[in-house]
């Protein structure tokens, strides 16, 4: 693994520190929100505050293609740090002063995203896109895996201050590492909201034209649609005020799904499995049959006690985290593979700002209906949904799917 590169490893190091911040703070904000509302629709709030901003990204993506990645990259990290030390010194926690600060990361984060999406490749060769992003998504799994549990157990005993504090001191660590990659980015920077234009015109004809990204974008957008809002909203909320589990016992379930992924990065990165972007389709069997198993657990005609609901709870949310992994990695290394470098920023956050307008729409009807309607019967119907989805796609694209898209020409 050391032929992936000093750079790879300095970006893969700061990824780690701002990853294992973000997931120890996101695992305390639905708590805090929780604990002060009592509510599915201010989680709702909360998720779309953090994802509306990122409506922004396609013009984010213009300007990575424009202007040095590393450097925004690095930037964003620092003046999120410090807007979080702020929030700390001046003490604005409460419930509209965290939405606020949630929707002005937010706004940066959709800049940082678009920077690093567009980076990552250039740091590998072609030929190790899959374990370079596997590797890379088993740190961030790593992080994430810590950082729910530690996130759960700073919230226990100091309240959301301190969850925050981590997060910001983080966004300094991961900045530091960047700092460190040795980048040369040479092209032509924007000099009228003409040129905005017409780089959004050409990302949006090389989207069009590939029958390939077509598909499995569509596929991706229609799963994220209803998976988002059942991670983000539905789970917290049926783990908490369902099941009535605590912020540990929540923040370790959280760390057992992280756990599973890494699982699943592990076999792709030593090459366990040949190919693993065409059992696309067997994972998502796999996922569906546990998504029984945790409606059972939500049911009123449950068998479980506590002790065993938790258990079952654990065993559910590693099967998941594997399952995700090995459907995900190989996913975002076809994707990379097929936009050459000049147009990656602005047709990743193309796809990027697609997820960001449809996925709200999922969490606008759901945390809502949370306050309305049992969880497990929520549940049922977005697992029905999400059924149909895929297998529409497996009688109609399962072989463009699960098949590489034409490698694009080398930048001249």
């Amino acid at each position: 693994m050391a032929s992936l590169g000093k750079n790879f490893w300095l970006f893969v190091t700061g990824r780690f520190i701002s990853q294992f911040g973000w997931a120890v703070q996101d695992v305390a904000i639905p708590l805090y929100v929780l604990d002060k509302t009592h509510s599915g629709g201010m989680m709702s709030i909360f998720v779309l505050a953090e994802m509306l901003p990122f409506a922004l990204l396609p013009f984010a993506g213009v300007l990575s293609d424009r202007y040095n990645r590393k450097h925004m990259m690095v930037g964003f990290d620092l003046i999120r740090g410090l807007i979080l030390l702020a929030v700390i010194a001046f003490n604005f926690l409460s419930i509209g002063e965290l939405l606020l600060i949630t929707i002005v990361l937010s706004f940066m984060g959709a800049f940082f995203s678009a920077a690093t999406n567009a980076l990552f490749p250039e740091l590998v060769q072609e030929e190790d896109l899959e374990r370079a992003n596997s590797v890379s998504s088993t740190f961030n799994i790593i992080a994430m895996l810590v950082g729910p549990a530690m996130g759960g157990f700073l919230y226990g005993i100091g309240g959301i201050m301190l969850p925050v504090l981590v997060n910001g001191l983080s966004f300094f660590g991961s900045g530091l590492f960047e700092i460190l990659i040795h980048y040369d980015w040479k092209t032509k920077k924007i000099t009228s909201t003409r040129e905005i234009k017409n780089d959004l015109r050409e990302g949006f004809r090389f989207l069009k034209k590939s029958k390939y990204l077509l598909v499995i974008m569509v596929f991706a957008l229609s799963l994220n649609a209803f998976g988002q809002p059942f991670g983000a909203i539905l789970l917290p909320y049926a783990i908490r005020e369902v099941l009535k589990f605590s912020s540990l016992e929540f923040g370790i379930a959280e760390s057992v799904f992280m756990g599973g992924a890494i699982v699943g990065n592990i076999i792709i990165a030593l090459k366990i499995i040949k190919n693993p972007g065409k059992h696309i389709f067997n994972y998502l069997f796999v996922t569906g049959i546990v998504l029984i198993l945790f409606i059972l657990l939500l049911s009123p005609v449950s068998p479980f006690n506590h002790f065993t609901a938790y258990i079952t709870l654990i065993s559910i949310s590693a099967i998941w985290g594997a399952s995700m992994a090995l459907m995900n990695v190989p996913i975002n290394a076809k994707i990379q593979r097929a936009i050459p470098n000049e147009l990656r920023g602005r047709v990743i956050s193309i796809f990027m700002v697609m997820t960001n307008v449809l996925t709200p729409i999922g969490i606008l009807i759901v945390g809502p209906l949370l306050d309305m309607y049992p969880t497990w019967l929520i549940a049922t119907a977005m697992g029905i949904i999400m059924s149909a989805i895929v297998t529409y796609f497996w009688i109609e694209h399962r072989y463009t799917l699960t098949l590489e898209p034409d490698t694009p020409q080398k930048d001249k």
